[in-house]
């Protein structure tokens, strides 16, 4: 299952997780230009278990890069996909958890994720030369705030069958939990030192996840958070939106609602809407004019359930105008 969006839009611009997603591809590129010192690059800046139960490895380290590589191997990947996955993980939940928590909370919140799924990996590895590295015990933390925040919302997940994409929204509870199921499974089946993967750094992230967000929500928001959020507010709804067109009368054509802004109703703008038609789902591209009133109806022809002549019928797309999000 591979996750596209959530339904649940947040209110601000994710700056702080952009930030993050920058940082690790600034330095996933200074990774590839270590060349040939990419490996001491890599064990200096990674998180190696034995450079703290062995005296004989740490004394080749000093005490500052082993306090600093609990936070610099969470920006170093092992390779493109690493990063793609990871990066896309913490685009889609990410921006809801920073929303909630505002931009100041949520960069602690998100490094002491972090740090704390590497003590996770360390205590559980503990004489382990294997190097660490990766962002994913930290958007783990994230996945494990949004499992409690936002359990309700849903996930667009892309299943490939027969090379044919299929769209369907999974709650999130069910996403996140099945994700969790699936590495506490790879965790205990994998062979000792994970197999190459920090499965129980991913555990330990998603578990204090849940437990930091306990504690951070309790911390008045500051001042610098509250201007950024006034200054980052949204003014645009999701590119990709779900049509749940109901249940319609025998040779009667489909209705769904399609959400929009103020500004996108005014100046215009573009969506890809997914629509549920009889036992498939076709994505359509829609284009809404500018000047575009509430309850306004475009007409998608074909776009409806498939008669037996082999037809199809027509989708009436009914726009609704939501205020701004900011």
């Amino acid at each position: 299952m591979i996750p596209l969006r959530d339904t649940t839009q947040s209110k601000s611009y994710p700056v702080v997780s952009i930030t993050i997603i920058v940082a690790n591809c600034l330095v996933y590129l200074l990774q590839q230009a270590q060349g040939p010192r990419l490996e001491a690059f890599i064990m200096t800046y990674g998180l190696v278990p034995a450079r703290y139960s062995l005296p004989a490895i740490g004394s080749f380290y000093t005490v500052s890069q082993q306090i600093l590589s609990f936070i610099s191997f969470m920006f170093l990947h092992g390779g493109f996909w690493h990063l793609l996955g990871n990066m896309w993980s913490l685009y889609i939940f990410g921006d809801n958890v920073e929303d909630r928590l505002g931009s100041v909370r949520y960069l602690f919140f998100y490094l002491l994720c972090g740090v704390a799924s590497g003590l996770s990996h360390l205590l559980l590895n503990w004489r382990s030369s294997v190097p660490t590295i990766g962002a994913s015990g930290a958007i783990a933390g994230v996945m494990g705030a949004y499992f409690l925040l936002y359990p309700r919302s849903r996930v667009l997940t892309l299943i490939p069958i027969l090379f044919l994409p299929y769209l369907i929204e999974v709650p999130a509870y069910f996403f996140l939990g099945l994700w969790f199921v699936m590495q506490f499974l790879s965790a205990t089946l994998a062979p000792a030192g994970g197999g190459g993967i920090a499965w129980w750094a991913h555990i330990g992230g998603f578990v204090f996840g849940m437990i930091l967000l306990k504690l951070f929500v309790r911390v008045p928001e500051s001042s610098l958070s509250q201007r950024i959020r006034e200054e980052t507010s949204r003014k645009k709804s999701p590119h990709v939106q779900m049509a749940k067109p109901p249940g319609s009368a025998e040779g009667s054509d489909l209705s769904a609602s399609l959400f929009i802004t103020p500004r996108e109703a005014a100046f215009g703008t573009r969506k890809l809407v997914s629509i549920a038609s009889g036992r498939q789902r076709r994505l359509f591209r829609v284009t809404i004019p500018p000047g575009t009133h509430d309850g306004m109806v475009l007409r998608l022809s074909g776009a409806g359930e498939e008669l037996d002549d082999g037809s199809q019928r027509d989708l009436h797309l009914r726009i609704r105008i939501r205020p701004d999000q900011g």
